[in-house]
């Protein structure tokens, strides 16, 4: 499971709600399906299992990191047993590959702000008291007629009519002032008011000071030393015939690229479609904020002395009309390439095969200490909670081993190290005899180990046993630890139309019982997480299909509540899809204190429970994909949480 990222959690969540809004009524509502009876199932073996991850977690796999040799050869067995089990390639050139494409992009921004306001209309080009991020997207141009202040980045929305406007904040520069610190609700400030319909957002920012005399002579020498740097790498390269330019000539160059010559920097590196349009989100300094609000009863003068003072900035609505000219080019200047793995079992209806269920789970991990610095397990490793969930914990006759709300993650024992590192703590002094002796491998067996030779369970269930009507895909994604770089690509370019998808089922992290059972009686307990959100039948299906098994699992809402401050739903390839408007359901059996540690090894793995949830994840999926009826896609949001029970929601 990837480390949590506050920052990451903020801003995609905002391209959560905007993309659920615009996929909402995709798919035509019939009546929900209904769990699956008298179907001789095929049984998810724990046997298998276990021959699966015994491989996967092995020394061999070097830890299954993103460009490794190791992650290469997991990728090579799951297609072996695919090709056997006699699923249909989705990959290129009939493989089971997807190649997934880390591209970076030197930007060339030409986007421009007009507003018009009290008869009079300017024109502000980007660099020029507007500033659009690298990332602002495809080509577009939005006219909003109007614009609404909202407060700050972390204020509330509710109430306010953002639909089609222009959403204005500004942070308070008091210390202590509102906005400033702490975690954005997932309904206020720049999330909120896109979720609230607002087709742009704009920020103050102030205009940076001018540099001293020393800033001012710093950057001068870095920018000598880089002109004789790379006077130098030019004259080199020369003289191995290999040519001067980035283009580069014929000779030791191989046809192109000079060696020695240096990668163009770039502006941005994404795994998704840059050209895709996104909600215009940019910048505004003085001189645009005091001729935005010249036209309303606040000016910029009046909210810059309550900013400063930390006064409350109440909401306004702005008498302006803006039009927003989103104009980006892209050149790639690099690119790192992975791959999915992806197979299919094709339906049994001649129409109905056109449509999907996909199930996921991340195939990567974190990789080996180069340093052999492996970091064993601790408590520390368990998850956070806050003081709602703490006090449900307690309620329900368990015991927290950790005492208090601990706050979110940002680093230390899970956090995330440069490609081939380890995690933890610095590298001790080196010792020759340290890489035979110690453990320095983070083999991954639960994380996402487990995942993974789980879906290849289900997945030889399906090849083995009955079939429905709709087809079935499986992907294990990669570089889920670095970015949910896999799911991403896919979500943007996927190896099937996602508006044809009726549910990912995806699982991370399924082979443990939550913290070692330190803190209560976990061994029968899932985690489902997102499977209300978007679609109320994917939620009402599991908790129906569960029902019928016979020894059901106990279904645990915890990390499905807003409130719950490891804040999962983000943080696994799930939430790629959710992104689209797909509706997603997530499984696992929570953090233990193994995570993202040497010590998570496959002797500590729970086989049948394992088993356990890939039948009743392979039965859910199957009762959507048999019957022609499909999943509504509502968008209620999370009903469910701390102290749920599992039952079933009434619409």
């Amino acid at each position: 499971m990837r480390v949590h990222s506050r920052k990451t959690h903020q801003l995609v969540v905002g391209s959560l709600a905007a993309a659920v809004m615009a996929f909402a009524g995709t798919l035509v509502q019939a009546q929900a399906p209904a769990p699956v009876k008298g179907v001789k199932f095929a049984q998810v073996n724990p046997g298998d299992l276990k021959e699966y991850l015994t491989y996967l977690s092995s020394d061999q796999l070097t830890g299954r990191q993103i460009y490794t040799e190791g992650y290469g050869l997991a990728a090579g067995y799951i297609q072996e047993n695919l090709r056997k089990w006699g699923l249909k390639p989705l990959g290129e050139n009939g493989t089971y590959l997807q190649a997934v494409k880390n591209r970076g992009y030197k930007v060339t921004r030409n986007s421009t702000v007009t507003v018009e306001v009290g008869g009079q209309s300017k024109t502000f080009k980007h660099g020029e008291h507007v500033t659009f991020s690298a990332n602002s997207g495809g080509k577009q141009t939005v006219v909003l007629n109007g614009a609404q202040f909202i407060g700050t980045n972390a204020a509330p929305v509710a109430g306010l009519d953002l639909k089609g406007k222009l959403a204005v904040w500004m942070n308070a520069t008091a210390p202590g002032g509102a906005g400033r610190g702490g975690r954005i609700p997932q309904n206020a400030g720049i999330n909120g008011a896109i979720g609230a319909g607002a087709t742009g957002v704009v920020g103050f920012a102030a205009a940076p000071a001018p540099p001293s005399a020393t800033d001012d002579a710093l950057t001068k020498a870095q920018e000598a030393l880089t002109q004789a740097q790379a006077a130098v790498t030019a004259v080199q390269a020369a003289a191995r015939g290999g040519g001067g330019g980035f283009a580069g000539g014929r000779g030791a160059g191989g046809g192109g690229g000079g060696r020695g010559a240096a990668l163009p920097t770039a502006d941005i590196t994404s795994v998704q479609n840059v050209m895709l349009a996104t909600t215009p989100n940019f910048t505004g300094d003085e001189a645009f904020f005091e001729f935005l609000l010249s036209g309303s009863p606040t000016k910029f003068a009046d909210l810059k002395a309550k900013a400063s003072s930390g006064g409350a900035m109440t909401p306004f609505a702005v008498n302006a009309k803006i039009t927003v000219n989103v104009d980006n080019n892209f050149e790639v200047v690099s690119q790192q390439i992975a791959h999915n793995v992806v197979g299919m079992i094709e339906g049994t209806d001649p129409k109905l095969k056109d449509t999907y269920v996909m199930y996921g789970a991340h195939l990567d991990h974190v990789g080996y200490s180069q340093t052999g610095n492996g970091n064993p397990g601790s408590v520390s490793g368990c998850r956070n909670r806050s003081q709602v969930a703490l006090d449900a914990v307690k309620a329900s006759g368990k015991t927290p081993v950790k005492g208090a709300p601990a706050a979110p993650r940002a680093g230390g024992a899970g956090a995330v190290a440069a490609p081939g590192g380890g995690r933890g703590a610095a590298a001790p002094p080196a010792d020759a005899t340290r890489f035979d002796k110690g453990d320095f491998i983070s083999n991954g067996a639960d994380d996402d180990g487990s995942g993974s030779a789980t879906l290849m369970g289900v997945a030889k269930a399906y090849a083995t046993g009955p079939k429905p009507k709709r087809s079935i895909v499986f992907i294990w994604h990669v570089g889920e630890e670095a970015g949910l770089l896999g799911s991403r690509y896919n979500a943007d370019f996927p190896v099937v139309p996602l508006d044809k998808v009726q549910a990912v089922l995806n699982m991370d992290m399924v082979g443990r019982d939550d913290c070692d059972d330190l803190e209560g009686d976990y061994t029968n307990s899932v985690f489902l997480v997102g499977d209300d959100r978007i679609s109320t039948d994917l939620h009402n299906i599991i908790v129906e299909q569960n029902k019928l098994a016979i020894k059901p699992l106990t279904l645990d809402y915890e990390m499905n509540d807003p409130n719950d401050p490891e804040g999962v739903y983000t943080r696994s390839d799930h939430f790629s899809y959710a992104a689209k408007g797909v509706p997603v359901a997530f499984f696992t059996t929570g953090l233990h204190p193994d995570y993202h540690r040497v010590s998570d090894s496959v002797e500590k793995i729970l086989f049948p429970k394992m088993a356990r949830i890939g039948q009743l994840m392979y039965e859910s999926g199957f009762a959507i994909a048999a019957t022609d009826k499909v999943l509504e896609r509502d968008n209620k949001g999370p009903r469910v949480g701390f102290g749920t029970k599992a039952e079933v929601i009434k619409k």
